[in-house]
Parts: structure tokens; sequence; C-alpha cells
């Protein structure tokens, strides 16, 4: 049993549980405002899970930057709506229990003759303290965001804002170099020279950042507003089934073609094709020259979309190390399990008993199987005709860290088996072609083990039987206390049987009595 999924470098994923830890549950709502050049955003986590879930999220687009290379001040009108705005965030906060916000504020004001009067403004009206950080700082906490997700990643993180482009190295865990440059597009915009300007300075200043950093051939993160547009643009060119943009992989040969697919395509369509604001849209054909730059220079071995940046990064700051270390996709498993689970702790048998069939697997699908076991009974408030296919959107479209695309649907297919013995003609069969045939195969055997296992007992910490599988033998083996005997009923059998007949197995039940120890207790 193997599937050719990455695998995930954490500290014992499947330790105790974390999330009821005192030093965790300091984090329980984490609210933080970062003012860029571009938007101002706040963002309360919830902060006790170790994939950030987000209790609130809201973004108001102020181009605070625009100008700024002209007039070496923030723009006015930008910054009258950033002002309201972080007004606004504040009275949010207090209402919700969780004043004050931490508040960060980057390239735009950090740069501006007048960012300390705006930060100045924004004390004064709201009591909220500004910190503005420096460029290797917000590479650092960019940094920071992309560990949240990916713990253990190794490669470049390249955050672009509306007037700073930063780059920061992550190699086991830990963020190294890290440096800043003006390769924003809102600061490109008025570039005298037009494309052919911006192009050659591009080039000149992205050739600086890799003298600095020295070669960086491994994954390439992406972070930040204009590169998840290029990200959609992408998806769209490709038609690519999946609409999740974190984790999304491009080539650099996608990367190519896409910045040539910009640059031919009308502006507006494709805005409204790819559901793309206006005012990102924008900045989208100047940010996909820096892009293609980019690419060019480092030559990297793949590229990442993340979700998280910064913001992510002040929550991730916060974390005891202990839960830094903690696998995001288990724990976000069991904090689903533990609120929404018929019987929480359930899923930690329900793993015991189907291990057997996948003693041999490489880690990376062992995670994934102890996720599933978590996850397999999270949904059963929903309507039992469409309890399936909503266990497979929860999986694909939750917002979970630790978790390629491929891994996505595998889990999502999985928990679909668990609810649907053949969950064929659904409206996800496309959506299946990111797995290989073995992949799949494998998701069938999981779901309907899982689908066999929660039919005979739902305790926690039940003993009363063990499944034992021969894979060179083809042999399936139940084995049952005989005091269990009137749970395997005709509707388990026939779950079994199609378990064994995935497997292309013999299948043989033994009832066997308890010992005179057990019958003497």
């Amino acid at each position: 049993m193997t599937a050719n999924f990455a695998p995930l470098t954490t500290t014992n994923p499947f330790g105790r549980p974390l999330f009821n830890d005192p030093s965790v549950r300091k984090l329980a709502r984490v609210g933080v405002v970062d003012i860029g050049s571009n938007s101002v955003r706040m963002v309360v986590f919830d902060g006790a899970a170790r994939s950030p879930a987000y209790f609130y999220n809201e973004k108001v687009m102020c181009a605070l930057g625009a100008g700024i290379s002209d007039t070496g001040r923030l723009n006015p009108e930008g910054r009258v709506r950033a002002l309201a705005a972080v007004a606004r965030f504040e009275a949010i906060a207090q209402s919700l229990g969780i004043s004050p916000l931490t508040a960060v504020a980057t390239a735009a004001v950090r740069d501006a003759s007048d960012g300390p009067d705006f930060c100045a403004d924004v004390l004064r009206e709201t009591g909220l303290t500004v910190h503005v950080i420096d460029g290797p700082e917000e590479a650092r906490l960019s940094a920071q965001g992309v560990l949240l997700g990916w713990p253990g990643s190794y490669g470049l993180v390249c955050d672009i804002g509306g007037a700073s482009m930063e780059l920061a190295e992550i190699r086991d865990g830990h963020v190294g170099k890290c440096v800043t440059s003006s390769l924003g597009p809102l600061k490109l915009q008025s570039m005298k020279g037009g494309a052919k300007a911006r192009k050659l300075y591009a080039k000149e200043v992205i050739a600086d950042l890799h003298e600095q950093m020295g070669e960086q051939k491994d994954r390439l993160f992406l972070v930040g507003g204009s590169w998840r547009a290029i990200a959609r643009i992408d998806m769209h060119r490709r038609g690519y089934p999946l609409h999740v943009l974190h984790e999304y992989r491009m080539t650099p040969k996608s990367v190519r073609e896409t910045v040539k697919y910009i640059a031919k395509s009308e502006i507006e369509e494709l805005r409204s094709a790819c559901g793309i604001s206006s005012a990102r849209m924008v900045l989208v054909p100047i940010a996909s020259e820096v892009l293609k730059a980019l690419i060019n220079q480092l030559k990297p071995k793949d590229i990442a979309i993340s979700s998280y940046g910064i913001r992510e990064g002040m929550l991730y700051e916060q974390m005891p190390q202990k839960l830094r270390d903690r696998d995001p996709l288990i724990e976000s498993a069991r904090v689903s399990e533990s609120k929404d689970a018929r019987m929480p702790g359930f899923g930690k048998t329900l793993y015991d008993f189907i291990m057997p069939l996948f003693k041999s697997a490489p880690f990376a699908t062992k995670r994934l199987v102890k996720a599933a076991s978590l996850l397999h009974d999270v949904s059963w408030r929903a309507h039992p005709d469409f309890r399936a296919e909503v266990c497979f959107d929860n999986s694909t479209r939750a917002n979970l860290g630790g978790l390629s695309h491929p891994e996505r649907v595998f889990l999502g297919l999985a928990l679909m088996y668990r609810y649907r013995n053949k969950p064929d003609g659904t409206r996800f069969d496309e959506l299946l072609e990111l797995l290989t045939p073995e992949q799949r195969h494998q998701a069938e055997i999981l779901g309907k083990a899982m689908r066999f296992g929660a039919m005979l007992w739902m305790e926690k910490d039940a003993q009363l039987g063990e499944i034992r599988w021969f894979p060179k033998k083809k042999k399936l083996e139940l084995r049952m206390h005989s005091s269990a005997k009137p749970l395997f009923s005709e509707v388990a059998e026939s779950r079994l049987s199609s378990l064994a007949s995935s497997l292309g197995a013999e299948v043989t039940v033994k009832f066997t009595k308890p010992s005179k120890e057990a019958q003497a207790d």
C-alpha cells in the first residue's frame, strides 16, 4: 500500500492534542491588522488550532502607496480610506472583546514622508499603535506565515506588496537571510519609460537580490495578492479543476506561458473570467513582468502559492514552539473532531483498527489515514443523501495547511467512500483526475475500511476486535470477541465483503472467547 504524496517533516504529529493546553488556549482569539501599500486588512484568528481558523476577515483596497514614487507621500484618498478602515476594525475588535489589535504597516507607510503623521492620526483616532516594520522584518514575518502552512519546508519565500518585494530563505523550520526591494507594482506603475524600462529595472534589481541571497534553486513560495491573482489566471488558462489557491503549484514553463497569456488578453474580460477585483487587476500585468524576471533569474525547481503571509506570520510569532512543531493537518482534524463528531475520541480507535491495512505505507500516507479517521464523522449533521458530497467538499476546500491539492482530493475521496460504497457519477469526477489510479484505489480502501469499522462500535478506546491483513497471501481476517457478535450484522458483513473485494482478498471472520481473567473481571 503506497502513494506518491510528499512527506511533511514534523515532530511527533500523532502525539497528545495540544489545542486545550493552557499555553495554547491563550491564542483563542488573535486579531491583527496589516496596513499594506495596496490594501488594509484585519484578520481575527481562532488561534488555538494549528492551522489558522479565520474567525473574521475583512479587506479594504486603499492604494496607500499609489503615486508615492512621484510625490514621496501617501496617496491622500488612500490615506482617508485607510484611516476609516482601521477605525472600523478597532471598533469591531472592541465588540469582539479582543481589543487592542496588533497592527503593522509596511512599505508605503515606512517610505512616505508623511508616514509618521498617518500613524499619529491612527493613534489619536483609534488608540491603536501602528508598528512600522522594515523590509527584512516584513520578509521574516511572511516567511513565518509560510512555515505555518508548511512546517519543515525549505526554499525561498517571495512576498510582493504594492510598493515592495521581499525575499526570505526558509530551511528546517527556520527563517534565514531576508532582503527587500522596491519591486512593488504600485511603485513601478508610474516609472518613466514604460514596460521596457520596468523590465530592465526588474532584471537589474533581481540580479542584485540573487547575489545577496546566493543560489536558490529549491521551491519558490509566492506570497501576496498580485501573485495569487496570477495563479488564478494560470488556473483559468489551464482549466485546472480545484480552485483553491493555497498549495497551488506552477512550473517555470507554466508561469512564462501565463505571462504571455496575460499580455495578449483583454484585461477586463480576463478580470471578469477569473474573479479578480479591478484594483488588483490593474497591477497584474506589471506584477507578471516581475515574476517572469524572477523565474528567469532564480530558476526554481517548482513554484507554490501560499495564502499565508505576514498576518499568519504574526500568529506564528505568538505560538509556543511545541505548537509550531505540530502537523497543522492533524491538529486541525483533532479540533474538528472535538467540536463536531458524535463521539469525540473515537477517531483514534478507528485509526488503530484500520492501520493494519496501511502498516507498510509511507509516513505521508499514514498522516492522511490519521486525518481521515479523525474527520470521518464530523459531517454527520448533513442530510444523509448528501453527506458523502459534503465530506468531499469540506476536505477539498477547507482552509487547511500541510495539505497538497492531490492530498485534499485523496482525503475527500476517502471520506466519500466512508459514506457511499460507490461514489460514481458525482460532480467531482473532474477533480479525481488529480490522483493517480493507485491513489484512487487506496482512497477507496481507506474509505471502505472506515465505513466498516465505524459500524462495529463507536465507543472511545473500545477493544472488541481487530483486523489482520496478509497482503502477499491476499487474506483479510477479522477477529472479534464473541461478546461483540451481535454487532456483526448482515449490513456489517456486506461492508466487510466490499472492503475485501477492493483489496482483492479472501475474508475470514473469527469470534474468540474472552480470557478467564477478563471473565473474572
